[in-house]
């Protein structure tokens, strides 16, 4: 056992045999003191006692914090990623971190503000142990497997072998606007889960890959569609949210569905939030999405999609701009984004359309 100046043994609290860290509290790493000299001795040994164990948790607490500070916004230690993705949109960010070893990696903390994180494997076989002060509690993840935490709580936990995770995290604020817009009574919080099954979940989660895979050409419609479906969940499974009784039409009004096709059509080259289409119909963006789709048969971004492809066709035939050009005039990251869309739509590419349509 390590010993402190002044003759004290470190508390088992600090360190243990399996390279445990010392517990924190608020965000902070502290240790009791479990030595004889404060509890037999006189005040001038208890008061000597007292500064070493002050000056020992003051270096114990530097060292940890400097550990803390090598990883990254999550706990990770950012050298040992192998798949390292961040995506930030109005409120949520989503991670995918991955690593490839077969020794274990630690995960670690300090409670903060930031709201809620929802992780989901992307392979099978991954296993965890999360402390909870002295306590540990183990979990095998399989693929698909959620876990969900609130960033309030200090976190630790210890990783076995590779691992690929998308993450999803929310603010408090992001998820009591969503609480407010699909008329939910509010909720203190979310309930934490680990190795959830949860498909639901799971697949909102992951359909947000490919917007990590190409941030460039993924879209703010699809994103904010995502997140409010995620958010909302999670308030119904995890936060024992109850949805209002719908006291009016579901379906927009014909004068709202054609303001936000116009207002749509008028932004085909930007991107375009859920946002600011629902405040154009002086709408909440919950109950603006669930109208649309009603009406329409549709979602606003598949609509937004749709519109696109079909604006670019008309450039296609009836223009000589480059498709690169046409591209970018109608929203998409590139020509290869265009293409991809283009022939999902329409079963052929731009190019083949313009060869064939003068030919």
């Amino acid at each position: 056992m390590a010993r402190l100046s002044g003759g004290c043994s470190a508390s088992a609290d600090i360190v243990t045999g399996g390279g445990a860290c010392a517990p924190m509290r608020n965000g902070r790493y502290v240790q009791d003191c479990m030595c004889r000299l404060c509890e037999k001795g006189g005040r001038g040994r208890e008061d000597r006692a007292c500064k070493s164990r002050e000056r020992a948790g003051r270096e114990l607490e530097s060292g940890m914090l400097k550990q803390v500070a090598r990883r990254d916004s999550l706990g990770c230690a950012a050298k040992s990623l192998a798949k390292d993705q961040e995506l930030s949109h109005g409120g949520i960010t989503l991670y995918r971190k991955g690593v490839v070893s077969d020794a274990v990696s630690e995960v670690i903390l300090p409670a903060n503000d930031r709201g809620f994180l929802v992780g989901v494997s992307m392979s099978d076989g991954h296993e965890r142990r999360i402390f909870h002060g002295r306590s540990r509690h183990d979990y095998r993840f399989a693929a698909g497997g959620v876990y969900l935490r609130n960033f309030a709580e200090d976190y630790r936990a210890e990783i076995v072998g590779s691992f690929d995770f998308m993450l999803f995290e929310l603010s408090a604020l992001f998820l009591r606007q969503v609480a407010e817009e699909t008329r939910m009574r509010p909720v203190e919080g979310l309930s934490e889960r680990a190795a959830e099954d949860d498909p639901v979940l799971s697949n909102l989660v992951r359909a947000l890959a490919p917007s990590l895979e190409r941030p460039g050409e993924a879209h703010g419609l699809f994103i904010d569609q995502l997140s409010l479906a995620i958010a909302t969940h999670l308030l119904h499974r995890y936060g024992g949210g109850q949805e209002a009784p719908a006291t009016v039409s579901a379906l927009l009004p014909y004068r709202l569905e054609m303001r936000a096709k116009d207002f749509i059509d008028a932004n085909l080259d930007r991107d375009v939030s859920i946002g600011e289409v629902a405040e154009s119909c002086s709408m909440s963006r919950g109950y603006f999405i669930r109208a649309f789709r009603e009406t329409t048969g549709t979602t606003p971004y598949r609509w937004l999609l749709g519109r696109r492809v079909e604006r670019a066709r008309q450039l296609v035939e009836e223009t000589d701009l480059p498709l690169a050009e046409i591209a970018t005039a109608c929203g998409f990251a590139d020509q290869s984004h265009l293409s991809r869309h283009f022939t999902q739509l329409l079963g052929q590419t731009p190019g083949r359309l313009r060869r064939t349509g003068r030919s």
